[in-house]
């Protein structure tokens, strides 16, 4: 048992239940993830399970380097009408040019709610709906429009969805069972980056040499939601008795005045690395945290959920999880003993080479993504049952054998 476990929530009972769906999506999910099932202890065997992964999951992520002038055409021919019901969290972003941004095209993007009987489908922010700064339309809902439940928290902060059972028609969150599947961010190998460059989302990854300078400092954790109760609290307390830790955020030290993305990884560039702590431990819950250290080249010190569900997203060897090591003290060590010998600390590195990291930007190319899946599932109307389950729950393991 990991350092981890220690640290996990106390009474969180998880079954493997998925929503009791047929979405015409669902079957690109269950390829995503279709070689999880494998647990071996041998790192090449789960590298190889994270490429097969990888390359099965990069035929429906939104692909920023591909552009087929013909398909655009034939996406005219089926344009739809997605109705941005509420701005997330209240706060208004101008909508994108689908087409001219992600090459997306056949999609008309709205938050005028006077179109709603003339959409297609309509998308919903769930903090909004489910603390009543905005409410649902009435019901009936006009024929064949389809509504989208969208979600970037984890269960631990969503509160209210079992007023949502039997609502909605596609879910769209970071969870990869989700019908519309977008993460925080994911990996592309580099040899498909030579058209992508254009795309500011895409970042190459670097991968390290021997003329590299020793980066001058050793932990950083940027972290702004502190609270006692939190499992990352918990282990840092643990960590800092054995480690310096340089704090920043509301909690610790102050960010540079541009507190952005682009500040955070340059402030993370500066050491070896870099506490990427979740707020709650759930499946596939990974979020930002993680790609800033990856973009900032330091290596991330994981904790969320297991390391297999890390390894859908990563290489195994590109982060160092806590459950690695039976107690803070030995993990502690490890780290000590990186900073001691470059050589053991680049087998960490190494792979960044492959490459190019992309982070799909809030929330512009959610809403194009969700176009692009309406117009896929043009016709079909399912309803979502039993969301809340299914989002508290361990997404299915599926095997190649049980998809083909």
């Amino acid at each position: 048992m990991g350092v981890g476990v220690q640290w996990r929530a106390a009474g969180r009972s998880i079954t493997s239940l998925r929503a009791n769906r047929s979405s015409g999506l669902s079957h690109r999910h269950k390829c995503c993830v279709c070689a999880l099932s494998r647990t071996r202890s041998s790192a090449c065997v789960a590298t190889a399970g994270f490429l097969l992964v990888l390359g099965v999951c990069l035929l429906y992520l939104p692909d920023p380097f591909t552009f087929d002038p013909s398909a655009s055409v034939s996406e005219e021919n089926h344009a739809v009408t997605l109705l941005i019901w509420t701005h997330p969290f209240g706060q208004y972003r101008k909508l994108p040019d689908c087409f001219k941004l992600y090459q997306v095209g056949g999609c008309t993007l709205t938050d005028d709610a006077q179109v709603y009987a003339h959409s297609d489908a309509v998308i919903f922010h769930h903090r909004d709906v489910a603390s009543g700064t905005a409410e649902l339309p009435p019901e009936p809902r006009p024929g064949a429009q389809k509504w989208i439940w969208m979600n970037y928290e984890s269960p631990t902060h969503t509160n209210g969805l079992w007023r949502f059972e039997d609502v909605f028609n596609l879910t769209m969150s970071y969870r990869t069972d989700s019908d519309i599947f977008l993460p925080y961010g994911y990996l592309i190998p580099s040899v498909r980056t030579a058209e992508g460059l254009r795309n500011p989302n895409v970042h190459p990854l670097r991968g390290p040499s021997r003329a590299d300078r020793p980066r001058p400092r050793l932990v950083a954790w940027v972290v702004s939601n502190w609270s006692e109760s939190h499992a990352r609290v918990a282990f840092y307390n643990k960590l800092r008795r054995y480690v310096q830790v340089d704090v920043f955020g509301r909690a610790g030290r102050p960010l540079p005045e541009d507190s952005g993305k682009g500040s955070v990884v340059r402030l993370v560039g500066r050491y070896q690395f870099y506490l990427a702590l979740e707020n709650s431990q759930h499946t596939d819950y990974i979020t930002e945290k993680l790609w800033h250290a990856v973009l900032a080249g330091a290596v991330p010190v994981v904790l969320g959920p297991s390391r297999k569900n890390y390894e859908r997203f990563l290489p195994p060897e590109a982060f160092i999880h806590v459950d690695d090591f039976p107690t803070v003290r030995g993990l502690a060590r490890y780290l000590l003993m990186l900073r001691r010998n470059p050589a053991q600390l680049r087998r960490h590195l190494d792979w960044r080479g492959s490459y190019s990291v992309h982070q799909p930007a809030f929330w512009s190319e959610h809403y194009c993504t969700a176009c692009r899946a309406v117009r896929k599932t043009r016709g079909r109307t399912d309803v979502v049952q039993h969301i809340t389950r299914w989002f508290h729950s361990e997404n299915s393991i599926i095997t190649l054998r049980d998809y083909h």
